[in-house]
């Protein structure tokens, strides 16, 4: 059986290709609230095995879900160099009404991309449409033309950007996904304010019927919005910078439940991240908004998150730091290869990971 070898300093499994998802569960006849669930809890390394429809079932009441209410966009647009190269260029993070970080790809066999690498500043890029756009310099520390994925660039459009997303891109794929599936399969049932290159994928299985029985189980939903940009996964780099909004309305849930002894639940790590930027050491959090380049890691701790609800990751340091410091090295590394045995499925079709506190029993 092929495999993908994954590494880090805290966590090293080996993937079979197998257990990557390859097309949404509605295609392999699941409702999207039927993937699997595997809850693990930190204060004794249990673990059990279940639908996501029995989500609620794990919670209790006064717990908090924190969401992201960003709506994925349709980023990736075909394009094509100065040069007559055929390319995909990635709309990544909107910094201004015309200035955007971008992400350029090389076609490769199939449908599949890969990152390029030979852009130069000042090179013209045609986009659908007559649209253009001119790379002004590479994005990211030490980033040097020849060497930079991700590019500054000003971009001059025919439309109303989202208007024209709608009519010339498609969501971002990448080489796992085998076939082209329309937005709404990247789109949350709590997607409202559009803005992320890629779908905040942990909110995916949520429906309606598993919001229903948390109401009845006294869990209360709380939104913030974080729009994600671009997580290639062929670089190692850590997390550049996201614009997120945390209200006083959600501020005020989270600080209520945690006096009152409810559990903070993040819904995905994106989740994690908004809250943390705007949370003091003793877990109180105050509203904010801009951009957030906190990066969570086991020695900066985790203030306000009690849980999280993920999917299951690769070990890059952006996301497996952060389940670290929730959980502890030993804990994820456990869960990690029960879901490996269990067979759990990767990625943003993939089943999803509870993260608890205390005991089983507890719950």
């Amino acid at each position: 059986m092929a495999m993908h070898t994954l590494a880090n300093a805290s966590l090293s499994f080996d993937l079979p290709v197998a257990l990557e998802a390859l097309e949404p569960p509605e295609a392999r006849g699941l409702a999207r609230d039927e993937v699997r669930l595997m809850a693990s809890y930190f204060g004794d390394d249990a673990i059990t095995h279940t639908r996501f429809t029995s989500l609620p079932s794990l919670l209790r009441r006064g717990d908090v879900l924190v969401v992201n209410a960003s709506a994925t966009v349709n980023a990736s647009l075909a394009a094509k160099r100065s040069n007559g190269e055929p390319i995909e260029l990635h709309l990544s993070q909107r910094l201004s009404e015309h200035r955007w970080v971008v992400e350029l790809r090389r076609l490769g066999d199939d449908h599949a991309t890969l990152p390029l690498h030979t852009a130069t500043t000042g090179e013209d890029i045609e986009l659908p449409a007559g649209a253009r756009l001119r790379l002004i310099a590479p994005y990211g520390d030490h980033a040097t033309s020849g060497d930079s994925r991700l590019w500054l660039a000003s971009a001059t459009l025919p439309e109303e950007v989202h208007a024209f997303l709608d009519r010339h891109g498609s969501p971002i794929r990448y080489g796992y996904v085998r076939r082209a599936w329309p937005l709404s399969y990247y789109q949350t049932i709590f997607s409202r304010e559009p803005g992320s290159a890629e779908m905040p994928s942990a909110a995916r299985p949520f429906s309606a019927r598993v919001l229903e029985a948390l109401v009845h189980r006294g869990v209360r939903v709380a939104p913030i919005v974080l729009h994600t940009g671009v997580s290639s996964l062929e670089e190692h780099e850590p997390p550049y910078a996201e614009y997120f909004r945390v209200d006083e309305r959600t501020a005020r849930a989270v600080n209520d439940a945690r006096r009152r002894g409810g559990r903070i639940i993040a819904v995905g790590t994106t989740a994690v991240r908004a809250l943390e930027t705007v949370a003091t050491p003793d877990g109180r959090v105050s509203p904010g908004s801009g951009w957030t380049e906190l990066i969570v890691t086991p020695e900066r701790g985790i203030f306000a998150v009690d849980a999280l609800l993920t999917g299951f990751h690769e070990p890059r340091a952006s996301h497996m730091a952060m389940l670290e410091a929730l959980a502890g090295r030993e804990h994820v590394e456990s869960a990690y290869q029960a879901a490996l045995h269990a067979q759990y499925l990767w990625h943003e079709f993939g089943d999803v990971h509870l993260l608890m506190p205390g005991r089983r029993l507890e719950n």
